[in-house]
């Protein structure tokens, strides 16, 4: 029987990718004040959720393909490496390689920014550690067939993708009805930081 343990830390990493502002929730915000509209807040969770699911949909595609040719371990290792190098980089770099989008931006530019954004941040990488022992092991041979891994990644991304949009959504809704934006710039968390930290400690268990 498959354990549930996976699955919840898919979850949790959605969650955990939902309260961090720049995978969306702060542009949806954004966006609904600046056209006056509540539906535009949860409008914007669509193009979000797309641009976002096709990062993650990336990253667990390759790494189910290298896992056909590249041994487990030496995958989890080279990983593990790109994570912590990612994490230097964007510590780094990352506040001078801001993705900018307007305010008036459709719903076609709001699902770019968010691939972008999902993609610049190594949200998808963060996803590594239990895609490779929930996929990789799904079928003996590990093969990428109907009955196989796929299914598997189907569900994983579904699974990730609901708690982040549940999270974007409670949080959207909250500070437009609220909250408000001028009291996040006195009360809001550095999750940059916090960010840059995750990062490293995924490579680090990748590794170890």
């Amino acid at each position: 029987m498959m354990s549930v343990s996976p699955w919840l830390v898919l979850a949790g990493l959605g969650a955990f990718h939902g309260v961090n502002p720049a995978m969306g929730w702060l542009f949806a915000v954004a966006l609904g004040l600046h056209r006056k509209s509540r539906a535009v807040v949860v409008r914007s969770l669509l193009p979000i959720a797309i641009g976002h699911a096709v990062s993650i949909a990336i990253v667990a595609a390759t790494v189910l393909l290298l896992g056909l040719v590249v041994d487990e371990r030496l995958l989890e290792i080279a990983a593990g490496l790109l994570l912590i190098g990612w994490a230097a980089y964007h510590a780094a770099y990352g506040h001078r390689h801001r993705v900018r989008v307007g305010m008036t931006t459709g719903m076609v530019g709001l699902g770019a920014w968010s691939f972008l954004m999902a993609t610049a941040h190594g949200a998808g990488l963060m996803l590594v550690p239990v895609l490779i022992p929930l996929c990789l092991a799904a079928t003996p041979a590990r093969e990428l067939t109907a009955s196989g891994s796929l299914p598997v990644v189907f569900a994983a991304i579904g699974t990730h993708m609901a708690a982040m949009l549940a999270v974007i959504l409670v949080i959207s809704v909250s500070v437009y009805e609220w909250v408000g934006l001028s009291n996040l710039r006195r009360g809001w968390i550095n999750f940059d930081l916090i960010w840059i930290a995750a990062l490293v400690v995924t490579g680090i268990i990748l590794i170890a």
